[in-house]
């Protein structure tokens, strides 16, 4: 035995032996990670601490996943270390074969050069001019509920809705409509796709007849096209220019992707600009709305804080539109977004693949090793947040921020690779909000709102909330 530990150390680096969460016999976790990945995740750490092994799946295509669940070691995954821990799994595979190698999933100097060309269109300057597009289609979805069929709306729905066509509209300008059906209507074929593969221990390679291929390939060849067609327009009507950018504050996204390049960097052609857009979309709309409609749940069921966040927004803004200098105004509405975050993640679990053998937190990772962050966990850790599961806005306090350490909270992921939009997430987040609760009292109806870990957080389940208009 003192052999095979010997062994064990030396394959996996320095540090100790990471323990394993207990399965059933040939499968290990399987059904567990299949049932309910995120309570999983929960019990391997409350059990074993904050690096766990999992083991799932029959002999011969087992995966060992070697869990991360303090914040220390989210830090040194995604930051102090982030070379070591590349996006190579197999999930990462299938959205890069089927949203394309953006900047989500590209790696090295593809990715270091797609972020030089795309880092200039983030900035912070350039972000705020997209509020009046916000609060454009924000009042458009205040003027639908207005019609809301006995006053109760599904707020999960209502804010993918509402955050798919700000971003479209950001992305594309006037060409939103089009964009909206397809994307609605092909997404979460896609998506159902990329996960029944990604967390499949085989699958049969994507070019055989199947049903499930033949349906994911039907939605990828319509949603590429609608891009291309926008794109090749866009290019033929300005050469490669400006836009016209109708309610974004300036030049669309799009035509701004067009025309970035550097003598360094060169351009994106029209590939590489179809595979931006379809990141900008799957991760610019599902990743706010999520906030967004917890936000709008967590208050709905803490009237409390609803009236606390309302009371800032009227002393604000008044019944003026907001803007995106109204961020650093409402400081206690930042924080009920943050708390949002901190209980439902959009991106519950990270992935990465381990380069060589190390140590992390005290333990031996090998090389080569399915490295998983839980951000779904480490948001609940009880050494950075007591009671957990209790929503509190006021942890989110500068002075409470800062006696934390830095990954506790890490909605955004972290490192060089952190989100590259985390900006315009906020600003669209808090601009809708303000909107909204200016305009409505919310109380939940549905007080239990099932969850699972897909490509971003999803509900199973209704969210609805009885909207009472607050006009007059």
């Amino acid at each position: 035995m003192a052999a095979v530990e010997s062994q064990a150390r030396a394959d996996g680096g320095a540090g100790a032996e990471v323990p394993s969460l207990a399965g059933v016999p040939l499968l290990g976790s399987l059904f567990d990670l299949k049932s309910d990945s995120l309570g999983t995740y929960l019990r391997a750490q409350a059990r074993h601490g904050d690096v766990v092994r999992i083991t799932a799946g029959p002999p011969g295509l087992r995966a060992e996943l070697y869990c991360v669940f303090s914040a220390e070691g989210a830090q040194q995954v995604l930051a102090a270390q982030s070379a070591n821990f590349r996006k190579d799994n197999t999930f990462y595979q299938e959205i890069r074969d089927s949203f394309g190698n953006g900047l989500l999933t590209s790696q090295d100097e593809d990715y270091l050069r797609q972020r030089r060309l795309v880092q200039p269109l983030f900035t912070k300057r350039r972000v705020d001019g997209y509020a009046g597009a916000v609060a454009d289609e924000t009042q458009a979805t205040l003027t639908a509920w207005a019609q809301a069929p006995g006053g109760v709306v599904d707020v999960s729905d209502e804010m993918m809705q509402l955050a798919l066509r700000a971003v479209a509209r950001i992305l594309f300008g006037t060409d939103v409509d089009a964009t909206v059906d397809v994307v609605d209507r092909c997404f979460p074929v896609i998506t159902e796709y990329v996960l029944r593969r990604g967390y499949s221990p085989a699958n049969v390679p994507r070019n055989w007849p199947t049903p499930g291929n033949r349906r994911a390939a039907a939605a990828m060849d319509e949603l590429y096209a609608v891009c291309d067609r926008i794109i090749a327009e866009r290019r033929t009507a300005s050469g490669a220019g400006a836009g016209d950018g109708a309610g974004t504050g300036g030049e669309d996204l799009l035509s701004l992707l067009s025309a970035a390049g550097s003598t360094q960097d060169g351009e994106f052609d029209a590939a590489e600009l179809r595979d931006q857009v379809l990141v900008f979309l799957l991760a610019g709309h599902e990743t706010t709305a999520t906030s967004l409609a917890f936000s709008l749940h967590l208050l709905g069921r803490h009237p409390e804080h609803q009236a606390r966040a309302r009371e800032e927004v009227l002393r604000v803004l008044g019944d003026r539109t907001p803007e995106a200098a109204d961020l650093e105004r409402l400081p206690y509405l930042t924080q009920v977004l943050k708390e949002a975050m901190r209980l439902y993640p959009a991106a519950p679990v990270i992935g990465r693949g381990s380069v060589a053998a190390t140590e992390v937190a005290g333990h031996a990772v090998p090389a080569g090793a399915d490295v998983i962050l839980a951000p779904w966990v480490t948001h609940r850790h009880p050494r950075y947040w007591p009671d957990p599961e209790r929503f509190d806005p006021d942890r989110f306090t500068p002075e409470a921020e800062a006696e934390r350490p830095r990954y506790a909270w890490f909605p955004f992921g972290g490192g060089p690779r952190a989100c590259i939009g985390q900006h315009f997430s906020m600003l669209e987040s808090v601009i809708a909000l303000a909107m909204l609760l200016r305009a409505y009292e919310v109380e939940a109806v549905d007080t239990d709102v099932p969850v699972s870990a897909g490509i971003t957080l999803r509900t199973e389940g209704p969210m609805r909330c009885r909207i009472r208009s607050l006009a007059g």
